[in-house]
């Protein structure tokens, strides 16, 4: 029952919203953005369509307006003006010199966009975002508790408290990093990249409704259409994967359709996942970041598919054969050392003697890391990392020596 910011899930609640829109005829989702909100960057011949920001597809990388809101929010000002919803089309509009391609095109996670599309659901509404999102999304499928407005979630008795760690490693109590809609009307629409707050069970409710398609929220077809897959993203280790409207899709998890979406604000990090064709889903939620949230979130699928979670998970097998290559390793004699470390996803080859210091990443040579072949990359030339079993342990190959594991 406890509340988490669920960040980025959010982007299937407007989702839904802009659906209803749509189904009352107040927009289409192949109109110009320009029609709607004022949005006045783009190519002339080929506008930014409502569709594209449903897709992250604008032709522009992202411009960052969450991280100006969330520094903000811990006490860090970016100089940047950010408080209206006249600051963020400036600063929006300001951008036509970073479009790099057509819409449509290409993928670039943009958290603007859903503002822009929250702008919309509050101009066509005349009901600020956050509180046509409780009434009209959550309150419909029981998420009495389900928030966006932070008075509500801060006086709520089973909350987390948000913590933040500091650059020297200590962490502290504090706020949650979205400001009280309630108090700035015209600007609630800043949450719909990433502000509503859930308890496990009320996001049951929400999955429950995303994969039976009947709530009344939106008809069959428009649940289908944020279900199917608009554009390809890089492949993951599960072949393609691409975005369908707030929802990642990926069509061959083992075999079945799994739709997903996670979430992270900082201090508090969420991932769903359900597979649509077996009427399950998984939400794991937690006050940290830098977890594998999503790989959790897959294993335990895979354990309710009948399936080994350890084995049909691939980060956990990635993962594993990295880090039981880690460790300090010697020379003969212990003259020359190095230090394998893990971080960040990727191994890397440190060392320190009286006359130099380095750090190398570890490229591996098959992503999976299937055999433990590595090489480093210096101004351009390709050098080898080899690790080769003996024992219990490894010996390492770098260049004219051998390293043993110590």
């Amino acid at each position: 029952d406890t509340l988490y910011g669920i960040g980025s899930i959010t982007k299937s609640f407007v989702a839904i919203a802009v659906m209803q829109l749509m189904e009352k005829g107040l927009i289409n989702l192949d109109d110009p953005v320009s029609m709607h909100a004022p949005l006045r960057i783009g190519l002339e011949d080929d506008p930014i369509r409502v569709k594209h920001l449903l897709t992250h597809t604008l032709g522009v990388p992202s411009l960052s307006t969450s991280s100006v809101a969330f520094y903000k929010s811990v006490g860090y000002d970016t100089g940047i003006p950010f408080g209206s919803p006249e600051d963020f089309y400036r600063m929006i509009n300001g951008a036509q010199g970073e479009i790099v391609d057509a819409p449509g095109r290409r993928f670039y996670y943009h958290n603007a966009a859903w503002r822009i599309l929250g702008h919309i659901v509050q101009m066509k509404t005349g009901v600020p975002f956050h509180r046509y999102i409780k009434e009209n999304v959550m309150n419909p499928l029981g998420m009495r508790r389900s928030t966006i407005n932070t008075d509500e979630f801060n006086n709520d008795t089973d909350r987390i408290t948000p913590y933040w760690k500091k650059p020297d490693g200590s962490v502290t109590p504090t706020k949650f990093p979205y400001p009280n809609p309630e108090e700035n009307l015209p600007f609630s629409f800043i949450a719909a990249a990433g502000g509503v707050t859930s308890s496990s069970k009320e996001m049951a409710l929400y999955i429950n409704a995303l994969i039976s398609k009947d709530s009344g929220l939106i008809s069959k077809e428009s649940f289908d259409q944020m279900q199917t897959m608009h554009i390809k993203r890089p492949e993951g280790y599960y072949g393609v994967h691409g975005y369908g409207y707030g929802l990642d899709v990926t069509p061959d998890f083992h075999g079945c359709k799994m739709v997903s979406h996670g979430g992270s604000i900082l201090v508090s990090t969420a991932h769903m996942s359900f597979v649509p064709e077996l009427g399950t889903g998984v939400v794991i939620m937690g006050n940290s970041a830098k977890i594998a949230y999503e790989a959790i979130n897959e294993s335990i699928l895979a354990l309710l598919m009948g399936l080994d979670p350890e084995e049909s998970t691939p980060m956990f097998g990635v993962q594993k054969r990295m880090r039981e290559l880690t460790g300090r390793y010697q020379t003969y004699m212990g003259i020359e050392s190095i230090e394998i470390v893990y971080k960040g996803g990727m191994l890397f080859m440190q060392s320190e003697t009286p006359f130099d210091k380095s750090s190398a990443p570890l490229i591996p040579d098959d992503p999976m890391v299937e055999e433990p072949v590595f090489y480093t990359l210096v101004d351009g030339v390709r050098s080898p990392i080899v690790f080769e079993r003996k024992g219990d342990g490894f010996d390492l190959f770098v260049e004219r020596y051998c390293y043993h594991r110590v």
